[in-house]
């Protein structure tokens, strides 16, 4: 009888403990997903559309306005080969920017993209890399009003693009590609 309850004992223990790891292992894999991803967690990946005034379309693009193209973009989960119908092409100087959001959010580096007419009384294009400048656009919670550190510059055609991510998400409007995230869909 003793050894019975001995058994049943160190079975319980078994089990609990087995269970108890399985429920760490999940725990730790979905730290992990969130980790990866939190850099544009609080990105709102669709827009209104409507783009900041003096910005001016694109005379010539290499993909117009209601063609397709095959983005090579992964500033977004799920968007790096995904197909992309093209709804505004613009000329302008884009900036990869570092920042820390307005909300208190952690620093956000080398954030892409922010064009130049979506920073405050920004002077004239280009800016150089290690100016300071602030955000006048809401991309990310916590982007507007924010002080900005300009990573890097460069003046291109930027693209605003309809797409489906990879895990089926739809995504309107989205704000920037550049030309060369994009290529010819074969």
């Amino acid at each position: 009888m003793r050894q019975k309850k001995w058994m049943t004992g160190l079975s319980a223990m078994l089990l609990a403990t087995t269970l108890a790891a399985c429920g760490d292992a999940e725990e730790e894999q979905t730290s992990d997903s969130t980790e990866e991803h939190s850099d544009h967690s609080m990105m709102d990946h669709s827009g209104s559309g409507e783009v900041p005034s003096g910005l001016s379309e694109a005379t010539d693009p290499t993909f117009p306005v209601g063609s397709t193209a095959m983005m090579t973009a992964d500033h977004m989960p799920g968007m790096d080969g995904t197909e992309a119908t093209i709804v505004g092409a613009y000329d302008t100087t884009v900036y990869s920017v570092s920042y820390t959001p307005t909300d208190g959010g952690n620093p956000v580096e080398d954030h892409k993209w922010v064009i130049h007419e979506e920073l405050d009384n920004p002077g004239e294009a280009p800016l150089e890399e290690g100016t300071e400048a602030t955000l006048a656009t809401d991309h990310m919670d916590g982007m507007d009003g924010a002080e900005a550190t300009i990573d890097s510059a460069e003046q291109t055609t930027v693209y605003m693009v309809d797409f489906t991510t990879n895990d089926g998400e739809d995504v309107t409007n989205h704000k920037w590609v550049t030309e060369d995230e994009l290529e010819g869909v074969k």
